[in-house]
């Protein structure tokens, strides 16, 4: 029987408050992501978590590049932004932020671990050169239906949600567990307005409780 999974994108500490890239407001997902935990658990349901896991001289930071964080250039023949470092592999900022209920967690996707390509999506790198092998892992499951938060809006959570929609998952976005990078200040509107073109539906947590609760009467 298909089931539902919660897949929680970069709740790491570089992206969270004093995190070498932090996204405003961004360590705020976290007490989401604990809301949402238990209402998978108690259904038998995975929770999988995203890990940028970047190796130290990531192509993608503006130290390697000799560049301004946040300018943009070209990696691998695809278009990249250049970042300051973040996510160093087993670095205190590609920890999960402590407050997330590692406990829980079924499944990590590490993502963003070859030097020449970045990797914003939880199932492929930007180039779609190589797999992470979690579209294997959900299968293997028997996930067909993914509810997806974390960070951020603009990057990782656009692209995750938009590889698992081609790949044929159903996909629901849970809208105040994004938090959004905006180097544009409507960066994150129009990603989750490309998420909902592209297929995806987009929910509150209240919402979502609400339609749980439904469904089990």
């Amino acid at each position: 029987m298909s089931q539902q999974a919660l897949l929680l994108v970069d709740l790491q500490n570089d992206f969270c408050a004093d995190g070498s890239l932090a996204v405003p407001e961004g360590e705020q997902t976290v007490r989401i992501a604990n809301s949402l935990i238990p209402l998978f658990t108690s259904r038998g349901c995975k929770i999988i978590a995203t890990q940028d896991w970047h190796p130290a001289d990531h192509g993608s930071f503006a130290r390697v590049q000799d560049s301004e964080p946040f300018l943009q250039g070209i990696l691998d023949g695809l278009p990249q932004t250049w970042w300051p470092d973040h996510c160093v592999q087993n670095s205190y900022g590609a920890e999960f932020h402590q407050h997330l209920n590692i406990a829980a967690i079924d499944h990590i996707a590490l993502k963003g671990c070859q030097q020449e390509i970045d990797s914003y999506s939880a199932f492929f790198d930007n180039g779609h050169r190589h797999h992470t092998g979690l579209d294997d892992w959900l299968r293997q499951q028997d996930v067909s239906s993914l509810v997806i938060m974390g960070l951020a809006t603009d990057y990782c959570v656009k692209f995750t949600v938009l590889d698992a929609l081609s790949l044929g998952y159903q996909v629901t976005v849970i809208t105040e567990g994004c938090r959004g990078v905006n180097l544009q200040p409507q960066d994150s509107e129009q990603a989750l307005l490309k998420m909902a073109e592209s297929g995806a539906t987009l929910m509150t947590l209240d919402v979502f409780r609400a339609q749980l609760a439904a469904q089990s009467q």
